[in-house]
């Protein structure tokens, strides 16, 4: 079958980490269509000449694979001369067995472009992808951190001390000026005195808990892990201070995303720089949904629908989505008896993803019609009663509309 021509000037680009290959097809004035292959390097200078050679052929469409980081650089370099790449999906391009080649690929994606059967990946603006760099280091440090502070409550542990039974959080104020005193080898006394008398576990079990085999080997083990603990927390700090002093002009957004439930400024953050804040990109909710990879894919055959895989798709959106659904879990919101009526049938896991998806979906029509959450099982008027009462009933006493005896 013969593909109908949409775009006359395309461009379709075989990006690889050290090669650039591409090939543009050009529909001349007396309809033939003309063929010219180039091949670029890698470095600064080679995007530069690609950029140039893109921007004299004036193409209609420019097409790349989503080839791992590679694509980045070519399409920052386009870019800068005002051509707006089509980034697509390779899955969505895979080019015909026996025929694999760089000039094939780059000629095959030339081919699809110019028929117009070719979609574009969301491409947030150069802004948030810089800060896109930000937000994902910072989940690489705060998985760090866990991991560290796992460390440090298994150290404790093979040393005999079993102070994480007895405290909620062995890295509250109290327990970690406790773990300090234990470090220094203190005395149990003194480093019982390091903890809050607001602990529920009384001195006596504190005192149990802290009995143990420490030798100097242990001690060095958690000094060192609590400097690289306290580290990556002074650290983490920087890239919060970072994300949010450059995402100031977004307040508004943030405080849309902040409305629901298990959601915090961080985490409103790092969203955005994801997703962005024009759903127009994504079109509906359910792209949304295909894109980050939250939701089952469709398989249907011979009107039977089987059970579909959740497709890779933006993990670290689905990672923070997996983070809000559990907090929302937690709260007295639409999302908490959903997941309980859930999890009975499907199980923990498939539970949260399913309110991820939830609250994806619930967000797209936030962004999209930039409005507030409005949770159906809260009743904000009682709330808001609750909380100003007290100011009201003074304001009214004060002018005389009741009286001091009845208020």
């Amino acid at each position: 079958m013969e593909l109908v021509t949409m775009y006359k000037r395309v461009i379709g680009l075989d990006v690889h980490q050290a090669q650039i290959t591409a090939c543009a097809l050009i529909e001349e004035a007396d309809g033939a269509t003309r063929i010219e292959q180039r091949q670029f390097g890698g470095f600064k200078r080679d995007r530069r000449e690609l950029a140039a050679w893109a921007a004299a052929l004036k193409p209609d469409q420019v097409v790349m694979e989503s080839t791992g980081i590679y694509w980045k650089s070519p399409y920052a370099a386009l870019e800068a001369v005002d051509i707006r790449a089509l980034v697509v999906n390779a899955r969505h391009v895979k080019n015909v067995p026996g025929r694999k080649t760089d000039v094939g690929d780059a000629h095959r994606l030339a081919t699809l472009a110019r028929a117009g059967l070719l979609r574009g990946s969301f491409i947030p603006p150069a802004k948030l992808r810089g800060l896109r760099l930000v937000a994902r280091q910072r989940q690489k440090l705060v998985s760090q951190l866990v991991g560290e502070k796992n460390r440090l409550h298994k150290i404790l542990t093979d040393g005999g001390v079993r102070l994480g039974v007895v405290v909620s959080d062995l890295h509250g104020q109290s327990a970690r000026a406790m773990v300090k005193a234990i470090i220094d080898d203190r005395s149990v006394q003194e480093v019982l005195d390091q903890g809050s008398r607001r602990l529920k576990a009384s001195r006596e079990t504190l005192f149990d808990a802290l009995q143990g085999e420490l030798t100097d080997a242990h001690r060095f083990v958690l000094a060192e892990t609590m400097a690289h603990l306290e580290e990556l927390e002074t650290r983490i700090e920087r890239f919060d201070t970072y994300l949010l002093t450059h995402l100031q002009d977004e307040h508004n957004t943030l405080a849309i995303l902040q409305t629901i439930p298990g959601i915090n400024l961080i985490g409103a953050a790092m969203l955005l720089v994801e997703i962005g804040s024009d759903m127009q990109a994504f079109g509906s909710a359910d792209r949304l949904a295909s894109w980050i990879g939250i939701c089952p894919s469709n398989h249907e055959s011979a009107g039977k629908r089987k059970p579909g895989k959740v497709r890779k798709g933006n993990p670290y959106v689905r990672r923070l989505l997996c983070e809000f659904a559990h907090a929302a879990c937690r709260t007295q919101c639409v999302f908490k008896p959903k997941f309980e009526s859930l999890m009975l049938r499907r199980g923990y896991k498939r539970s949260i993803v399913a309110i991820a998806h939830g609250i994806l979906r619930t967000i797209f029509f936030m962004l999209e019609r930039r409005e507030h959450y409005r949770d159906r099982i809260v009743d904000y008027e009682a709330i808001a009663v609750r909380r100003n009462a007290p100011r009201w009933i003074k304001a009214l006493t004060k002018f005389g509309f009741i009286s001091p005896a009845s208020a």
